[in-house]
């Protein structure tokens, strides 16, 4: 079983990887299905692993609507003959920098000694 920090740092991460794929700008990733499966992609993981935080640490933020995450996913996962990538583009530009703050304060938490 991985940790907390784990998860939480693998949000970050695939956040990032959203951001520098995403940075060539709409039409750039619009024009690239390859851009748009990596975005899927890492948004997908990064479900994943929102889902293996802590519900006290989830508690703390909810500003973020953890249980859409979790659709989400199921979304990516099970429907991806259904993915709007108009909707994928409003998540990433919307919804993932106040999750990167959310999850950068899980992570300033889990880093506070007990």
């Amino acid at each position: 079983m991985k940790s907390q920090r784990a998860y939480v740092e693998h949000v970050i991460e695939c956040i990032r990887r959203i951001a520098e794929d995403s940075a060539p700008g709409r039409d750039a990733v619009f024009a690239s299905r390859t851009l748009q499966d990596a975005i899927v992609r890492n948004l997908q993981v990064l479900c994943e692993s929102t889902q293996r935080i802590g519900e006290p640490h989830k508690q703390r933020h909810p500003e973020i609507n953890w249980l859409s995450i979790a659709g989400m996913r199921n979304v990516l996962v099970h429907d991806y003959f259904e993915v709007d990538f108009e909707t994928v583009w409003l998540v990433v530009t919307r919804d993932l920098p106040p999750l990167e703050k959310a999850v950068r304060a899980i992570l300033a938490v889990l880093d506070q000694p007990r």
